[in-house]
């Protein structure tokens, strides 16, 4: 077997269209294949976390226990989880140029993880664990065919492709958040192909196969291209932009804090969910919890809480600095829909509309892709807005900084020439470069 397919790549390097073909019905293989795995695990994850979270509005004292699963959770990560707990960082770091191996482990631990963080009532999302799911996945399916480098890396974007896609229910953002995601300002086209059959496979295989559903919004009204709604929209969508840029440092700083304060994982988990209990008792609600799909809900059919932005962005913070298991997109998400839902009134626009925009422009901050972000609005609201959707994601972008969700995130090009970032530099060390400027200014 192993000599047949010496003697076909050798056939196919001197025929161009049999090299083409190769490629292609082996990529819709092996991307098919992750997107299978993928979409398996979004669905069950999907389905498990809507059980967890009934079962916790059922049962409202399951909040109190919160410290204890958060504890019993690290506890999990320290003994068996070897390099797990590097989350989605782990993976970007492997599709760059890590060493490292991602462990199949990974998958049962983070779904575990994530579901007892919402079971709870800690505030997270689930797009982390479907990239987890999905790249552990993609890294034990690629050593069972025994791929080589190259092939690993890109079998490793079609693992986030297919658990993102999958898990919203967007197979083209899907397909460009694996593309995206890896480096600002570079995209592998050399991907884009396995990356939207492991998308496209993914999405269909939890919804048609498995029955996993997806909530999604209407706009409403869209208003017409004029200049002074324009410039309110970039307004707003500078505000966006700012306020993912706080989300992302503060989850970061509060990570510092935790692990400087308390060195013990076990413990720092509990305290994370004694503060989420006591912030909790003062707002007085229960709002902020979980996903925060009710929010998200409100956003778009009345009038949201004026500062139900701030809060959610404060208890997801907590939430995850503390090390709970979860994403961070869906609060992103419900942080962008009531921010804009807020500002709709100021800049005397229509909610919904402000709504949606700031749903993928706070998320698009945050993780740096705004080609992706741009596509899930189109997915998610349809085209009608696509102009202000591109409008709101690219000043966004931009606005953010360069900061992000994912500290391994690489930097392929700098948002300004007036900032100089040697090229692959990841987002932890820009804080680094500057203060070494600085000191030489």
């Amino acid at each position: 077997m192993q000599n047949l397919y010496k003697k076909w790549i050798l056939l196919a390097e001197r025929r161009s269209h049999l090299a083409l073909w190769s490629t292609f019905l082996k990529w819709i293989v092996l991307g098919g294949a992750v997107g299978v795995l993928a979409g398996t695990a979004s669905a069950f994850f999907l389905k498990s976390l809507d059980y967890v979270t009934n079962v916790r509005m059922e049962n409202g004292w399951l909040l109190f226990l919160l410290p204890v699963g958060g504890a019993l959770v690290s506890y999990m990560y320290m003994k068996y989880g070897l390099n797990s707990a590097k989350g989605n960082n782990l993976i970007l770091e492997q599709i760059g140029e890590g060493k490292e191996t991602i462990p199949l482990r990974m998958a049962p631990l983070v779904l575990f993880g994530t579901l007892v963080t919402h079971l709870f009532g800690g505030s997270a999302g689930r797009e982390g664990t479907a990239v987890q799911m999905g790249g552990s996945l993609a890294e034990w399916f690629g050593k069972i065919i025994r791929i080589d480098a190259v092939d690993r890396k890109i079998l490793l974007m079609c693992g986030i492709s297919g658990g993102f896609g999958s898990i919203f229910g967007t197979p083209l953002a899907g397909t460009i958040f694996g593309l995206e995601v890896i480096a600002i300002g570079l995209i592998s086209h050399r991907a884009l192909l396995p990356c939207f059959t492991a998308s496209f496979i993914g999405d269909l295989v939890a919804t048609r196969l498995w029955g996993a559903h997806h909530i999604h919004y209407q706009i409403g009204f869209v208003p017409a291209i004029e200049i002074p709604i324009v410039l309110k929209v970039v307004l707003a969508s500078i505000l966006f932009g700012l306020v993912s840029l706080l989300f992302s440092e503060l989850t970061h700083a509060l990570k510092r804090v935790y692990a400087y304060l308390f060195k013990n994982a076990v413990f720092k988990s509990a305290v994370g969910g004694l503060l989420v209990i006591l912030l909790v008792s003062l707002t007085g609600s229960r709002d902020y919890l979980g996903l925060g799909l009710p929010l998200i809900e409100e956003s778009f059919q009345s009038d949201a809480a004026p500062f139900a932005f701030l809060w959610k962005l404060i208890f997801t913070s907590v939430t995850l600095g503390a090390g709970f298991q979860g994403g961070e997109v869906t609060p992103l998400f419900a942080i962008g829909a009531t921010m804009g839902n807020s500002l709709a009134d100021i800049l005397g626009l229509y909610a919904p509309f402000l709504a949606a925009l700031g749903f993928i422009a706070v998320f698009c901050g945050a993780t740096n892709t705004p080609i992706a972000c741009f596509i899930m609005g189109v997915e998610l609201f349809g085209s009608e807005g696509a102009v202000y959707m591109f409008i709101a994601c690219m000043v966004s972008f931009l606005f953010s900084g360069h900061t992000g969700i994912y500290t391994s995130q690489r930097i392929g090009v700098s948002k300004s020439r007036l900032l100089t970032i040697p090229e692959g530099t990841t987002l932890t060390s820009v804080k680094n470069l500057r203060r070494q400027q600085e000191k030489k200014d």
